[in-house]
C-alpha cells in the first residue's frame, strides 16, 4: 500500500472512531464512491476531473482495504448498511490518534500551571513507561518521577492517554496551580520569559 493510501486509511479509521458508526441507506455496491467524500469533509478534492476521480478511487480502495483486513464491520439491517470499527480497527484508530496527539499552545499564557500526578502499580510498568515517554514527547516538564507540569490546557490529551492506556481514573490526577516552586526554571523551559 502506498503512503497516500495509508494516510487515507488512517483518516477513515480516525473519522469512524470519532463518529462511532454510520449508516448508509443504500444497497448499492458502489456506495463508498458516494459516501466517502461526505464522511471525511476535510479531505480536499482537486478541481481537475481526472485527479478527483483518482482520489475517489484511492478512497474507495482504502475503504475496502480496511474492510478486507477486518478493521471495519459492515452489516445490513433491512436496506441500511451499518459501518463501524471492529475491535482491531478501534485499537489501530486509537493508536493513530495517540501518535498525532499534540497540546495546543495559546497565543497568550493564562499564568496557570497544569500538573499531572500519577501513581501506577508496578505490574503496569510498561504502561507507566509508555505514559512517561508520551508526556515527554508532548513537551511536559518532569518535576518529579510521576509529576509532570505544563502551562497549557491538557485535560483532553490526558483523558485520551488515560483511555488508550486502560487506566480507570484513579491512577492519574490533574490540578491547576497559580504558583509553583521552580517557576523560573519552568518559564525558561517553556519559553515563557
Amino acid at each position: 500500500m502506498d503512503t497516500k493510501t495509508k494516510n487515507i486509511s488512517k483518516t477513515i479509521l480516525k473519522s469512524i472512531l470519532v463518529c462511532g458508526a454510520f449508516v448508509v441507506a443504500s444497497t448499492s455496491p458502489t456506495f463508498a464512491r458516494k459516501l466517502i467524500p461526505t464522511l471525511i469533509k476535510d479531505f480536499e478534492f482537486e478541481q481537475k476531473r481526472k485527479k478527483k476521480r483518482d482520489q475517489l478511487d484511492k478512497f474507495y480502495n482504502s475503504f475496502y482495504y480496511l474492510r478486507k483486513k477486518g478493521l471495519l464491520k459492515m452489516e445490513y439491517k433491512g436496506k441500511q448498511l451499518h459501518v463501524s470499527l471492529s475491535e482491531e480497527g478501534k485499537v489501530l484508530a486509537e493508536k493513530y490518534s495517540i501518535d498525532e496527539l499534540r497540546i495546543k499552545k495559546p497565543k497568550k499564557w493564562d499564568k496557570k500551571w497544569r500538573i499531572l500526578i500519577f501513581d501506577i502499580e508496578e505490574k503496569y510498568k510498561s504502561r507507566r513507561e509508555a505514559l512517561r515517554g508520551k508526556l515527554k514527547e508532548l513537551g511536559l516538564y518532569q518535576l518529579q518521577k510521576s509529576v509532570w507540569v505544563c502551562p497549557y490546557h491538557f485535560q483532553e490529551e490526558v483523558d485520551v492517554l488515560k483511555n488508550f492506556l486502560g487506566f480507570t481514573g484513579g491512577e492519574m490526577t490533574t490540578m491547576i496551580a497559580t504558583e509553583i516552586e521552580k517557576e523560573n526554571e519552568l518559564m525558561i523551559f517553556f519559553n515563557l520569559k
